[in-house]
């Protein structure tokens, strides 16, 4: 594995190709996530309200098609 700053502003990662691709993916999933939410101020506790309302709405509109 290879890691080098370029330009203060990018790190490029070399990694050999016989990395596990899906953990690889959910590795850069994770990168894109950080440095989406880099700059948000939001609280993770506001996060998780959200979450929860997302979450019981989408059970409410969908219960039927689990329970019987």
């Amino acid at each position: 594995m290879l890691i080098e700053r370029i330009n203060n502003n990018q790190i490029t990662i070399t990694v050999s190709a016989s990395v596990d691709s899906f953990g690889l993916q959910r590795l850069i999933d994770y990168v894109k996530y950080l440095e989406a939410t880099s700059k948000s101020k939001v609280k993770q506790s506001d996060i998780d309200k959200l979450a929860d309302k997302v979450n019981a709405s989408w059970w409410t509109k969908n219960r039927k098609r689990f329970i019987k």
